[in-house]
């Protein structure tokens, strides 16, 4: 080991893995080196020496090569690969769940070309975060960057499996689309991965039977280099395109994926934004009839901090029980597993499903989305007004170099009117005995960035905005 060489391998592992995932740019800290430590290291930490693992990549230059690498350290270490290529995120929780089988996906979801990135799950689609094993791989991996990865005993072997079809089958058997009426939409891939699978689960390009839909793609085309947009629907810069084209060809909505295809994004006929609250609020609504119907008493529901008040309103009203929960996608793979609910939704369009192995899956939701809308006449901007009755901002960020000060400033300016909870960054609520019309916002640091996150929400638009605009004075000041 040559001087300095621990410094530098743990100091590159620290650069690429975060709370829930390993990200960063392609060739700094993470190289094909990294890589294959983190296949051998992976291996070890899941206890899969004999056993298998699932390996997927999404349409990014450096996926394949990673994967690749990756595969080498894991036989390394003894287990066999099972090479499943290019595909979705919630396809590769497929082929996890399907198989029983811990897996690793290849993919930096949205963020811009020059990332990547791995998305880790143990056998049944089970989440991994620096809390239940991620820091242990983390480690794990340093050792075998300064020391050389040794040989298991046996090595592993690599053979490839396509699971596409099985995977839109599966979708198919838990939403039933044959009946609904015909509908036209738009759908913008993003030039992510979302152009393999929505031909497959919407169309018949994996074999199933046509359904009454017309899709009229945009950027069907993969191509990790994201010419047309970053595909991040969460930024409404780039949703212009699908709303643009949904008016234009008439459709009756419009959907939108995110680089890796497990977020999905609605918009209605008039290319008006559907808030993720009011798309999880519906399936939620959907999931609770289905469960009660079949005889399930005792139905929870997940829902995180962020999401509009109408979400716990709509779980409580069709019968069932809201959970609050902290932001993050392993934290509520966590979470359903631990409650046994039906349905799990997130302000970010992550949306969780038990019959999915407690895994998000977006193309799910937009199955449900389908569904609700197929099965009646008025306009999707109708429906969707019935589950928006309150005005939400949407996630604002700001660039905050001292995020206790701009905490101390919010606490400060809203003592005496509000109530504070600490359940994820600050939660400020206003005093239900005071406050006509209500009103709450919460701020977050980011995991990963100098920035604080605010997302407001009122009764009222103008209740909404005044929050808003006072909470970015004093964060911003």
């Amino acid at each position: 080991m040559t001087p300095g060489a621990s410094a530098d391998a743990r100091s590159r592992l620290d650069s690429v893995v975060k709370a829930y995932d390993v990200r960063g740019i392609v060739g700094e800290g993470l190289t094909v080196e990294t890589v294959e430590a983190l296949g051998a290291a992976f291996v070890d930490e899941v206890g899969a020496a004999g056993g298998r693992i699932v390996v997927g990549h999404d349409m990014r230059d450096s996926s394949p090569g990673f994967a690749e690498a990756f595969s080498r350290g894991a036989t390394r270490r003894g287990a066999d690969v099972v090479a499943i290529g290019l595909c979705s995120t919630d396809e590769s929780y497929f082929a996890s769940g399907s198989m029983g089988a811990p897996a690793a996906m290849f993919t930096a979801s949205h963020n811009p070309a020059a990332y990547n990135g791995i998305k880790f799950s143990r056998a049944g689609a089970q989440g991994i975060s620096l809390d239940t094993g991620l820091s242990a791989i983390r480690d794990r991996a340093v050792d075998h960057l300064e020391q050389g990865i040794a040989d298991a005993a046996a090595r592993g072997t690599v053979s490839s499996v396509d699971v596409l079809a099985d995977y839109a089958a599966y979708l198919r058997s838990l939403v039933d689309l044959s009946e609904v009426r015909p509908l036209k939409i738009v759908v913008d891939a993003g030039n992510g991965m979302g152009g393999l699978t929505v031909p497959a689960v919407l169309g018949d390009a994996a074999g199933l039977p046509a359904l009454p839909l017309e899709i009229v793609p945009l950027y069907f085309e993969l191509d990790g280099t994201f010419p047309n947009h970053e595909a991040n629907p969460l930024e409404p810069a780039n949703l212009v395109d699908l709303q643009r084209a949904v008016v234009e060809h008439g459709a009756d909505l419009g959907l939108a994926f995110d680089g890796d295809a497990d977020r999905c994004f609605v918009v209605d006929e008039l290319g008006g934004a559907v808030t993720p609250s009011a798309v999880a609020a519906i399936v939620a609504v959907r999931e609770i009839d289905r469960v009660r119907a079949a005889g399930e008493e005792d139905v929870a529901v997940i829902h995180n901090l962020i999401t509009s008040r109408y979400v716990p309103e709509a779980i409580e009203a069709a019968g069932a029980e809201p959970v609050r929960t902290r932001v993050g996608h392993s934290l509520i793979k966590d979470r359903m597993r631990e409650t046994g609910a039906v349905f799990g939704g997130e302000h970010s369009a992550h949306y969780y499903f038990r019959d999915f192995w407690g895994a998000d899956n977006g193309m799910l939701a937009a199955m449900h989305v389908l569904a609700e809308y197929g099965a009646q006449h008025g306009p999707l901007s109708e429906l969707a007004a019935r589950f928006t009755p309150y005005a939400l901002s949407g996630e604002i960020n700001s660039t905050v170099d001292d995020v206790p000060a701009a905490y101390t400033r919010i606490v400060e300016a809203f003592t005496g009117r509000a109530e504070f909870d600490e359940l994820d960054g600050l939660t400020v609520t206003g005093e239900t005995s005071r406050t006509e019309p209500f009103w709450w916002f919460n701020v977050r640091p980011s995991n990963t960035e100098p920035l604080l996150r605010l997302n407001v929400e009122g009764a009222d638009a103008a209740t909404m905005a005044a929050i808003r605009d006072e909470v970015l004075a004093l964060i911003r000041s």
